[in-house]
């Protein structure tokens, strides 16, 4: 049986925040781990400081994504406390107020002002606060983000993104060391588009398309500077 509840879980918009941290922790774990071995390996011929190199970027990398994420998101998180904690004031102090600028937004978006007005009074006596926070300062349930869940999906998706190339240094020929985490780079890179876009009901190709290109800049960057700098490792 289909409730309210199950039809609003349904909606894509639900998945936004984790899916966000955990695409951009994966991508980065991807891209910088293997354009940082790109880089290393054009400018010398040895495994070893490839894969020292790479595993203490993506230790670090991890971590740093980790923390930025969560410090972000903590971030947000007491502004929208602190929003919140001033419109309380406010409804106490001057609620005639209030209830004028809750009739003026319903208005904007297509109500009567008789209707507005009414409306908004029904829901002021329903939960004031509730109101105002949804429709005054646009805080819902779906906006509002965990910062220890954005922490832990974006720095294991890093760490999940990194591992790969990782195993490429470690088990790729020398000779052909950037071409093979050139290439993997690349497949990986599409499929975390397609299931991210499948995953978020957008469309893959433009998904696919765009995390590439981008991909692709990156290491041909890096591979530029590890043969500017190379030296004799």
């Amino acid at each position: 049986m289909l409730t309210i509840d199950n039809y609003l879980d349904s909606h894509y918009i639900n998945r936004s925040n984790w899916l966000r941290a955990a695409v951009l922790g994966a991508n980065d774990g991807i891209i910088s781990i293997s354009s940082l071995a790109i880089g290393v390996a054009t400018a010398g011929t040895a495994r070893e400081p490839i894969l020292l190199a790479t595993i203490a970027g993506l230790v670090a990398g991890s971590l740093s994504m980790a923390a930025g994420e969560y410090v972000s998101v903590s971030s947000q998180t007491d502004i929208e406390k602190a929003d919140i904690e001033r419109e309380k004031i406010e409804l106490q102090m001057m609620p005639d107020e209030e209830l004028k600028i809750l009739a003026e937004i319903y208005e904007k978006r297509g109500l009567k002002k008789e209707t507005a007005l009414q409306v908004a009074k029904e829901l002021t006596e329903h939960d004031a606060l509730a109101a105002h926070v949804r429709d005054e300062l646009g805080i819902t349930e779906m906006s509002q983000a965990n910062p220890l869940q954005a922490a832990l999906a974006s720095g294991a998706s890093f760490t999940v993104g990194g591992i790969f190339p990782l195993l490429v240094t470690l088990l790729a020929p020398m000779d052909y060391m950037e071409y093979s985490l050139y290439i993997f780079t690349i497949i990986s890179l599409i499929t975390l588009g397609a299931v991210s876009a499948r995953t978020g009901g957008s469309s893959i190709s433009k998904a696919v398309i765009r995390i590439v290109i981008w991909g692709t800049i990156a290491m041909g960057l890096s591979s530029l500077v590890g043969y500017i700098f190379g030296v004799s490792v």
